[in-house]
């Protein structure tokens, strides 16, 4: 199987130096606390242009670097970056790695970070790094200028300056929230419709990522009655994909860490027998899959943040017998989402890869006469993005052990975290990150099955012909064919992994009416003023087709608005029927279980 053939082109040209080398003795030469640079000639001007262009394409989905830039709070703010000490921002939750490093952020310290975050201080949380010089040059001076042109904030921005983002002129105050993390418990019942979500802007834009503390002494995991929550490991660097093998043995992507992990269970499945790293020097691993099946496998598939690689596989195996074997040799990367998820056809005759997009609504994406779109679509499936965007934003499709490149199979979803197999039905599904920028309810996430040449709306519309006022009249062709995902869930949730519960027996086993339905994970938000998400739901089915309900199974880990001690991730079903969860906030793996209470 060969990558898709439309690429981001890296320079490697050698004349990069003495512009890098101008930039990093920039960086060195002033002491912390006189770092910002001084101004800019034309030259320096240009390649602080060049920079900002990158940021907004590879980085504005996490991070902000100037006032009223619009960017994200997945990351920390880099607004007057130069001089500060990392992990300096006590508004952002930031990785041990990253808070013990004592790095010191100039020049030369981000040179070296973004060229390979995971080696400078292994175990970060910054997933993306920029291998092309002049590219890491450019960005490093766009970020330099933004310090200098902030000079008066060298520390750390503050909450006011945090939320301090665009939204439409004339917004109305916001309105009443309906969604409140306060009235979430288990049992509770949500049913999003389509037909009835809010406009554009009618509340503004809040950036309100949540703080991650320890555990309180008196916080607890509520559950349905008859089930418990219990920790069942720990001491991980971002633990998220799990996949069970037949002997109940347990392989986590620990993807902060480069690593694949194996969890050998204890006799009573409430714990952790044996345990090892099967392999490491990963980057940014995420999606595992079994080939040709978990009974008899022979490969296990793995997906990198840019290429599929697989290692030979037999039940049983603590460690990898031969060096990673790559399959898809370069998917598209650098910058925006990271995690990639794989998925094989019933048959085994296909692998089915996510990519999510560079970008939170292709903000810097050029627009194409319709000549040019015609061109473009002629190659392409329906609403395929292009430039910084070709084959991202999409579910691309290979051909098990055939070279030719991969073809998109569904567009226009930002970001389908998990793919994920319907047991029961063979259906492809994504569980979708959507958009933000819009206000607190919009846009919702999703879960959906999707389906060959399928079209999701991104950028130009929202869950089906609702349009994004950022690309307004930009694709009427496409209007009235933007399909509606089965399952909505409340806007900016971060839903990632999706489920199917299948068990019948065992010891620990959910009651029967669980049997169908389907376990999503929600993160947690950070473009919403009031949290949501921080918790586990399950997918009402009925008759293995989606209801569009969903309800809260696993609650409790908010502490306030802004402050809260878990963010699930993904689940795993184990033979007993008892159900893993990973979470990425406190870096730790649950078993959630069932027994009825006896009878009075």
């Amino acid at each position: 199987m060969a990558a898709p053939t439309t690429r981001v082109p890296i320079s490697t040209e050698p004349w990069f130096a003495v512009l890098l080398l101008a930039t990093l003795a920039a960086g060195m030469a002033a002491p912390a606390a006189a770092s910002t640079p001084a101004p800019a000639g034309p030259d320096e001007a240009a390649r602080v242009d060049a920079g900002r262009a990158l940021f907004r394409v590879q980085c504005l989905t996490c991070h902000s670097a100037e006032t009223g830039d619009g960017g994200g709070a997945q990351g920390p703010s880099l607004r007057g970056v130069f001089g500060r000490r990392a992990a300096a921002d006590p508004e952002f939750s930031y990785s041990p790695a990253l808070a013990d490093s004592r790095l010191l952020w100039d020049g030369a310290t981000l040179d070296r970070f973004l060229t390979a975050p995971a080696r400078l201080a292994p175990g970060t949380r910054m997933a993306v790094a920029v291998p092309d010089a002049m590219q890491r040059g450019e960005l490093i001076a766009y970020l330099a200028g933004a310090t200098a042109r902030s000079s008066s904030r060298t520390a750390a921005p503050s909450a006011a300056d945090r939320s301090a983002v665009p939204s439409a002129a004339g917004v109305a105050p916001a309105a009443p929230v309906v969604e409140d993390w306060r009235e979430d418990a288990p049992g509770r019942l949500h049913h999003i419709g389509a037909e009835a979500l809010p406009r554009p802007y009618v509340t503004p834009s809040a950036q309100n990522p949540p703080k991650l503390v320890r555990r309180p002494p008196d916080a607890h995991l509520q559950l349905p009655p008859g089930f418990k929550a219990e920790l069942f490991a720990a001491g991980f660097s971002g633990p998220r994909k799990m996949l069970l093998a037949v002997n109940g043995d347990v392989i986590v992507s620990d993807t902060y860490g480069g690593r694949l992990v194996v969890l050998r269970p204890a006799a009573d499945g409430r714990g952790v027998a044996a345990r090892e790293t099967f392999a490491q020097g990963l980057d940014t691993p995420f999606g595992l899959a079994f080939y040709p099946d978990a009974i008899h496998p022979t490969w296990l598939y793995v997906a990198e943040t840019h290429r599929v690689v697989r290692f030979a596989y037999r039940t049983g195996d603590f460690q990898a017998r031969t060096r990673a074997e790559s399959v898809v040799a370069a998917l598209p990367s650098g910058g925006g989402h990271v995690t990639r998820d794989i998925a094989f056809s019933a048959d085994g005759a296909r692998l089915f890869v996510s990519v999510g997009s560079a970008s939170n609504v292709a903000e810097s994406m050029p627009r194409k006469t319709p000549a040019e779109l015609g061109e473009w679509q002629s190659r392409h499936a329906p609403g395929a993005a292009w430039d910084q965007e070709s084959d991202r934003a999409a579910v691309l499709e290979f051909r098990v052990g055939e070279p030719d490149p991969g073809q998109e199979y569904a567009t226009g979803i930002r970001n389908c975290v998990s793919l994920t197999v319907q047991p029961a039905t063979g259906a492809l599904w994504c569980t979708t990150n959507e958009r933000d920028g819009l206000g607190d309810d919009l846009v919702p996430d999703y879960s959906t099955r999707i389906a060959r040449g399928a079209f999701y709306g991104w950028p130009w519309f929202f869950t089906g012909s609702h349009e994004d006022p950022r690309h307004a009249s930009e694709r009427p062709d496409l209007a009235g064919k933007v399909s509606v995902p089965d399952v909505l869930y409340q806007s900016h949730s971060a839903a990632l992994g999706l489920t199917f519960y299948t068990a019948s027996a065992g010891a620990s086993a959910f009651p029967p009416e669980f049997v169908g339905d389907g376990f999503v994970s929600l993160h947690g938000s950070w473009n919403r003023s009031v949290r949501t998400g921080h918790k586990l739901v399950r997918m009402r089915m009925r008759d293995g087709v989606p209801t569009g309900e969903y309800e809260d199974f696993m609650t409790g880990f908010i502490v306030d608005d802004g402050h809260a001690w878990g963010r699930p991730v993904a689940t795993v079903e184990l033979a007993d029927g008892s159900l893993l969860m990973s979470d990425d906030g406190a870096d730790v793996i649950y078993r959630i279980s069932y027994a009825p209470r006896p009878a009075p």
